[in-house]
């Protein structure tokens, strides 16, 4: 073939995503593994998602709803927004296209982190955008720096807070004195996939902003604290006439029927909800205290993973673990070579987890 390619599409890096655990079991002739690496909720999905599912499968010859009414309406009620300031996606990550696609075309600059989530920068390279990475500072989004890098073509800039990896965030004053700065012609999105992790005291309220001369987006998912990952479904909180540009742009069946009612169903599950939280903290603190004895350091964290500097080549910690069934994430491509990203899971497997880690950097260091 003689294909023609744009440059831009030509030098993308596909998104490394974490290890299926079918084809791990696939790869290494082994059963009942676990995974633990790419942030999901272990405790499953929510019951009621799934009576839910299971009562509109009759309905599948049915294009789904594609303004999502009834998602729309119950979780405006809940964020207490009105629905018109809500746009869902295929994911979060589609909420992303659609901002990407109607506000950066060639030459437009999109400021982002490193590291952070690696879909921004590969959004922005698809439309021919130009990248502007600032380094992390002390493992957070560095924002004086971030401000020093806009300029007239700014038009996005990305923000995962809490971040990932690092799990890391930033408070009110600091973000207020940020977008004080900046000029009315930037908007600021605001990733807050894991808000549900942060500790209220110190968690931002993103409803504040939707209406500030600096627009905020803010991006969420059905995927981490509501266990729906499979199904792809998330939104953004914005100012109605952002919205407006991204249903211009937006497929018009963008998220599946059975999403939309799971989602719905999962947002009247409290208990699920709160259990979650429960066995994310407790895990987290368990977990931290145990593998801090096993000669490693993690790291504080407001979300449901933490970062762990294991003190050796993260990929070969990760593949001597795969052989034990355990999939973690190792953290080389975001730069951070002696690193690895553990999910917190259920008690059994965070127990699993630190038996089959100390006995792999025991082989990894002899």
């Amino acid at each position: 073939m003689k294909l023609s390619v744009r440059k831009n599409i030509a030098t993308l890096v596909p998104y490394p995503p974490g290890k299926p655990l079918k084809e791990l079991e696939r790869e290494y002739g082994i059963s009942g593994s676990i995974k633990m690496a790419s942030n999901e909720n272990s405790l499953g999905p929510s019951p009621k998602a799934i009576e839910a599912i299971s009562a509109n499968l009759v309905d599948l010859h049915r294009y789904p709803d594609g303004r999502c009414y009834y998602l729309a309406r119950t979780l405006a009620d809940k964020l207490g927004v009105k629905s018109q300031q809500l746009v869902f996606g295929n994911g979060s990550n589609e909420v992303i296209e659609l901002l990407v696609g109607a506000f950066v075309g060639p030459g437009d600059e999109v400021i982002t982190s490193h590291p952070s989530f690696l879909v921004y920068q590969t959004m922005v390279q698809s439309r021919n955008g130009l990248n502007v990475v600032v380094p992390l500072k002390n493992m957070a989004h560095d924002l004086v720096t971030i401000l020093t890098t806009v300029t007239a073509n700014t038009r996005l800039i990305f923000l995962d807070n809490p971040n990932n990896p690092t799990g890391t965030i930033f408070g009110q004053s600091e973000f207020e004195a940020f977008l004080s700065a900046l000029p009315e012609t930037v908007i600021v999105v605001l990733d807050e996939a894991y808000v549900d992790f942060v500790d209220p005291a110190v968690r931002l309220d993103v409803r504040r902003y939707i209406d500030n001369q600096v627009p905020v987006v803010g991006l969420r998912t059905f995927s981490k604290v509501y266990g729906l990952a499979g199904l792809r479904v998330g939104y953004g909180i914005m100012h109605e006439e952002i919205a407006g540009y991204l249903h211009r742009v937006r497929q018009p069946f963008n998220v599946n029927s059975l999403a939309q009612v799971a989602a719905v169903a999962a947002l009247e599950d409290h208990d699920h909800y709160q259990q979650t939280l429960t066995m994310t903290r407790d895990g987290i603190s368990w977990l931290a205290q145990e593998i801090d004895k096993l000669g490693c350091r993690t790291f504080p964290t407001q979300t449901n993973f933490f970062l762990v500097d294991v003190g050796c080549d993260g990929r070969a910690l990760y593949e001597k673990m795969l052989r034990k069934g355990v999939i973690i994430r190792p953290m080389n491509a975001y730069g951070y070579p002696s690193f690895i990203r553990i999910t917190v899971g259920t008690a059994s497997e965070n127990e699993r987890l630190v038996k089959s880690l100390g006995q792999c950097l025991e082989a990894v260091h002899r």
